[in-house]
């Protein structure tokens, strides 16, 4: 029975307590369901970990992953290797393991996209919005630019909540300088791993997270992007229409790290540095419980363009390349795409 076909026994405030909790959880009774999807990463064990924990804690009380499916990459190898080990983990901690997608949405209420492969999340995430189940998508949105505007062109056309974020955009300094400890800032230097993998736009796959930094304390307006790369080494310079310049300093080689510099008008702050999954998992919540994502869909799309114009300006030798450009390119590919969905 559900909490509308009980409003005639309820009493006033009952009912709008239960309107309020039915709008906020979805859930008839107990605790929200989460799903996963993708159990080749280690964020899927973490993340468990936290909304599973006992005694439950604010302001993750109220959640509980109850399922999960493992696939997930089966051929970029540091992911695939996991899924075994991980799978086991899971069943350890209770969570049933599905055996498709579908099986997996039918017990849930809501989807942590877990997949490290990001060639995988178009695909999947086209199931979960077609359930109407609001989704968090993990880093990186999709292997692509044409994918990333192909899912967000989706969530909007099935008009189911999403966001997508690495952690490095929820340390406490990158949240303080975005909301004005050292005044508007003027530009920033942001640093992160930059391990690649040849299925993803270069930076995809691991600079996402300095990049991600780079957008917390920046915002949107970049106009172009020049890169120079090395075997050990990536900067990519991006110019604001503003006339700010932020750049990103991806590392393979010697002492890596998180974090950045920050100029402002009031001050020069530090950034990070990686304060661990918390605070990301924090925000998930609370996105599942209001269904509004705390990033707006335009700054996420940018920073993947920022991504996409670095990996065009290395093939053009480090020729500054428009964002616009790189976006209206990907545009017209992710249109054909959509259009052949059913």
């Amino acid at each position: 029975m559900t909490p509308l076909n009980r409003v005639g026994r309820l009493s006033v405030l009952s009912v709008f307590l239960v309107f309020v909790s039915s709008f906020l959880y979805g859930a008839e009774d107990g605790p929200v369901r989460i799903g996963i999807i993708g159990l080749d990463t280690s964020h899927s064990i973490a993340f468990t970990k936290d909304f599973n924990q006992s005694p439950e804690k604010e302001p993750l009380a109220g959640f509980r992953v109850v399922a999960a499916y493992p696939y997930g990459s089966r051929d970029i190898e540091s992911s695939s290797s996991r899924i075994p080990k991980y799978t086991e983990e899971m069943e350890a901690m209770g969570v049933q393991i599905a055996e498709s997608i579908d099986a997996l949405l039918a017990q849930v209420d809501c989807v942590l996209l877990e997949t490290n492969d990001g060639r995988l999340h178009a695909e999947q995430a086209k199931q979960v919005f077609q359930s109407g189940k609001p989704v968090f998508i993990d880093k990186p949105v999709a292997a692509s630019l044409v994918d990333v505007l192909v899912i967000y062109h989706a969530a909007e056309k099935y008009s189911v909540p999403m966001f997508s974020s690495s952690s490095l955009r929820y340390s406490k300094a990158a949240q303080e300088i975005r909301a004005g400890s050292i005044g508007n800032v003027l530009g920033c230097d942001a640093y992160s791993p930059c391990a690649l993998e040849p299925t993803h736009s270069d930076l995809f796959w691991y600079g996402i997270h300095g990049v991600e930094t780079l957008y917390t304390v920046m915002g949107v307006g970049c106009e172009t992007v020049s890169r120079t790369s090395t075997e050990d080494f990536d900067v990519a310079v991006g110019k604001w229409n503003d006339g700010r310049i932020g750049t990103f300093r991806g590392i393979r080689s010697g002492a890596g790290g998180y974090g950045g510099m920050a100029f402002g008008e009031k001050g020069v702050g530090a950034v990070g540095p990686y304060e661990g999954y918390g605070p990301l998992v924090e925000e998930i919540a609370k996105f599942f419980r209001t269904k509004e994502s705390p990033i707006p869909a335009a700054e996420t799309i940018e920073l993947y363009a920022f991504m996409e114009a670095a990996a065009e300006s290395k093939k053009q030798g480090g020729a500054p390349v428009s964002i616009a450009t790189v976006m209206e390119q990907a545009e017209i590919k992710a249109q054909q795409i959509l259009s052949e969905w059913k």
